[in-house]
């Protein structure tokens, strides 16, 4: 079965950090590009960063310099370090899995709220 898990969302103050975690089952996460996204109400869904297999990264302009992805092929997981967070940055943050020859896989999300 395969299944994407985010955790490590929650309310944080403006310029704070946080750490999203996404742990993979069911694929050989090795081959996959993995990826963040993020859907703020009302808006859609927009990529925030992204690694592939190689472990080549890219970035949304409004996060460069302040979100970092990397990925840890020996746990199956990939992570989002966040850091100067802003109100703007509020949103449900989703995993993504793909490959150019297999379906994409979208976990649950997991809610970010930027606020004092």
């Amino acid at each position: 079965q395969v299944q994407l898990v985010e955790s490590g969302g929650g309310l944080v103050q403006p310029g704070g950090s946080l750490r999203l975690s996404c742990a993979a089952s069911g694929i050989m996460f090795s081959l996959y590009t993995m990826g963040w996204y993020r859907q703020a109400p009302g808006k859609q869904r927009e990529l925030v960063a992204r690694i592939t297999s190689r472990s080549i990264t890219n970035y949304a302009d409004s996060v460069k310099g302040r979100f970092t992805i990397s990925r840890d092929n020996a746990k199956n997981t990939v992570y989002l370090q966040m850091i100067s967070l802003k109100p703007e940055d509020t949103a449900v943050y989703y995993c993504n899995a793909e490959t150019a020859f297999t379906p994409a896989v979208w976990g649950q999300g997991t809610l970010v709220t930027v606020s004092s």
